[in-house]
Parts: structure tokens; C-alpha cells; sequence
């Protein structure tokens, strides 16, 4: 096994990146490692917008270049092949969040099927992704996970959702693309679990098309990974999952605080780190029956993995593990890997600027969050700047 320094090469981590390419990125890290600029940065942005003020350009040669693959598909295709030159594929995601009616639902489903078409017969991308909330209304997820009757329009609307389901799914199985269906608030998620537990026995009869998400910052991860293991078994068909720590943890605590029930988040980041690797494990020691997406910039939850692959004696290349970091983050992971021969892909957001702001403001309010991030992605970029003399 590879010592713990496989992360530590910056020359591989950024080479796809030019000199002008490393200096925006070390700028851009170092504004969102001061909080009070963040939120200065983001409430202007956001007031520039609503002007209709002429900012878009100055936003996309800065941040949206860094976090973003283009404003279309066909713009993401320079860096799909880009990724693919160092062996990283791509998943590309129409970020476009926040509105929530009828036709921009079944917009956002033929985006979505137009991407998973566009991805077949395309080594580069084996994924596609789509959010539950992309389908309906999040108050009719909300209502159906705490068990509220619905009326009979929405149980129409509830019907028109799990069609939108059933056709992407049905689209992706006879492209034999991979569809990561992501995470979202807890309040919510039940219904989201039970459509897409629906949809895997459906269509991941041979092999996993659909894939749920597993967000270990709730202590129930676990637990309901091992209950899905049973009916699939019982039942004949296979599981994919795409494991992530979380991206909803304040939101979760201040809404259990304000009304009163148990948190189902864990009580720290060493529980979530624990609830992250156990899960992780329980897959890697049953990969016959279900495969893996691990997106995570954490280094040694990915090394734990790599112990546990070789251990196993399973391929670094294994169809049925993969391993996945946001586009313009954790560089130092994506391409040490895929130089080392692992399945790798790159989360590439896209869409048109102003829809996508909303996307790109939760990045730069989570970086500054999460404790050690944005510092680490600093500290890698000197060391690179330091390392080619500029």
C-alpha cells in the first residue's frame, strides 16, 4: 500500500492548471478564508444580480470559472476532455436551484435526460445526477416523509413526480449510465428514500443504474444502509450508493432545536468521521451486492479506503468503486488518484450564471465552514506557486 504521502504530490495535483489558473485560485481561497468577505461578497452578488447590474463577466473569470464547467453542456466539453487527458471523468450537474413549479420541473427532467443521453457511448462520463427537489415541490417530499394525507391535487402532483422518476431512470438504464440521485434535508428524505429504493428494484436487476446517497452526518446512515442490504438481497437486485458526510448540518440542528425534537445529526465531527468509514466499510466488504460512489475531500477517509481495496486484493480500477470530489476543490486527491490508476470523477456544475449563483454562494459559505478546507486548499497552492517559481 502506498504510504500516506500519496496526496502530498502538487505537481500532479494541478497540472492541469496554468500559471494565471493557480494564481486565481489561490486568490479565490484566500478571500473565502476570511468569513466577514464572504458574506460582504455574497450579499452584494447577490444585490448586483437582482439590478440586473452588468457583474456577470467579472463573476465568470473568477469563481464561476473555478467551480463551474461552463454555461451549458457543449461549453462543459473543453473541460470533460481536459479531465479525461489526466484519466479524471466527469459528472456534469445542472445547478440551476430554486424554483419550484410544474414547468421547471419537467424542464429540469428533459435536462436531465438530455444529459444522460449526451453522456452514452462517453467514456468521460459514466454519471449523470439530479436532485429530488428537481422533480417536485419540497413541501410534497415534507408531507409524505411525517406521513400528512394529501389532497387530491397533490396527490397528482405526487404521481407527475414519481413519473419523472421512472422516465430518467428508465432513460439511463438503456444507456447504461449510472444515475446519482443526491441527498437533501432530513424532513424530507424519507420519500426520497422510499421512491429511489422503488426505482432500484426496478431498474438495478443486473447491475446498479440507480444510485441513493448516504449522508453520514446522520447517525441512522448506518442502520438503514444494513435494512436496504436485506431487501435487496431478499429481493434480487443490486445497490448503489453514493456516501457523503453532509451539507445540511447547521440547517438540521437549528430546526430540531426549534422544535424540540432529537437532532439526527451526530454530536460531533469525530462521529460523523466514524459514521462515514463505517459505512464506507460495510459497502467494501459487500461490493457484490453494492457498488460504491465515495465523494469526499477527506484525506483519510480516502486512504482508508485505498488500505482497504488493497487489503481485499480489489483492483484499483474495480467498476464498482469510485471515487468523487466537487470540480475546483480537492485537486490533490482527484489526480494523485487517478494517476495511481483509480476510478475517479469530478462533479462539474453548470448552467447560466445568475441561476447558478445560489450554487456557487452554499460553496463559498461551506468552505468557510468546514473547518481546515479552505486552509489545506491554500497551503497546496503555495507549495505549487513555490514549486514552479511564481
Amino acid at each position: 500500500m502506498k504510504s500516506k504521502t500519496l496526496f502530498d504530490n502538487t505537481e500532479v495535483a494541478f497540472k492541469l492548471k496554468s500559471d494565471s489558473e493557480l494564481d486565481r485560485a489561490y486568490f479565490l481561497f484566500k478571500m473565502i478564508s476570511h468569513e466577514p468577505l464572504v458574506k460582504i461578497g455574497t450579499a452584494a452578488t447577490r444585490f448586483a444580480l437582482n439590478l440586473h447590474l452588468p457583474v456577470e463577466g467579472l463573476i465568470r473569470s473568477t469563481v464561476f470559472d473555478h467551480f463551474c464547467g461552463g454555461i451549458s453542456e457543449e461549453d462543459c466539453l473543453p473541460v470533460v476532455d481536459n479531465l479525461l487527458g489526466a484519466d479524471v471523468h466527469s459528472v456534469l450537474d445542472y445547478s440551476v436551484e430554486g424554483k419550484e413549479d410544474e414547468k421547471q420541473f419537467d424542464a429540469t427532467l428533459e435536462k436531465v435526460i438530455e444529459l444522460t443521453r449526451f453522456a452514452e457511448n462517453k467514456s468521460a462520463m459514466p454519471f449523470s445526477v439530479f436532485k429530488p427537489t428537481g422533480f417536485g415541490r419540497f413541501k410534497i417530499w415534507q408531507k409524505i416523509t411525517e406521513n400528512e394525507s394529501l389532497s387530491q391535487s397533490e396527490n397528482e402532483e405526487w404521481e407527475r413526480i414519481v413519473k419523472r422518476y421512472d422516465k430518467v431512470c428508465n432513460v439511463a438504464h438503456g444507456c447504461n449510465i449510472s444515475l446519482l440521485i443526491d441527498g437533501e434535508e432530513s424532513w424530507m428524505q424519507n420519500a426520497a428514500d422510499n421512491l429511489c429504493e422503488l426505482m432500484m428494484e426496478k431498474y438495478n436487476k443486473d447491475t446498479p443504474i440507480v444510485f441513493n446517497t448516504l449522508q453520514c452526518y446522520r447517525w441512522d446512515r448506518l442502520d438503514y444502509l444494513k435494512d436496504q442490504h436485506q431487501k435487496a438481497k431478499s429481493k434480487g437486485y443490486k445497490l448503489g450508493f453514493k456516501v457523503v458526510r453532509g451539507a445540511y448540518m447547521e440547517k438540521e440542528n437549528d430546526r430540531a432545536e426549534d422544535k424540540g425534537y432529537s437532532s439526527p445529526i451526530c454530536e460531533s465531527k469525530q462521529a460523523t468521521d466514524d459514521n462515514f468509514n463505517a459505512v464506507m466499510t460495510y459497502i467494501l466488504d459487500n461490493l457484490d451486492d453494492i457498488s460504491l460512489f465515495l465523494g469526499t475531500h477527506n484525506e483519510a477517509s480516502s486512504y482508508l479506503a485505498l488500505d482497504a481495496l488493497s487489503d481485499k486484493g480489489i483492483a484499483k480500477n474495480d467498476a464498482r468503486v469510485w471515487f468523487g470530489q466537487l470540480y475546483g476543490m480537492s485537486d490533490h486527491i482527484s489526480y494523485n488518484l487517478a494517476t495511481e490508476g483509480y476510478n475517479v470523477a469530478k462533479y462539474i456544475p453548470f448552467g447560466p450564471v445568475k441561476d447558478v449563483m445560489p450554487y456557487l454562494i452554499r460553496r463559498a459559505e461551506e468552505n468557510t465552514s468546514v473547518a481546515g478546507q479552505t486552509s489545506r486548499e491554500l497551503t497546496l497552492l503555495k507549495k505549487e506557486k513555490a514549486r514552479r517559481g511564481i
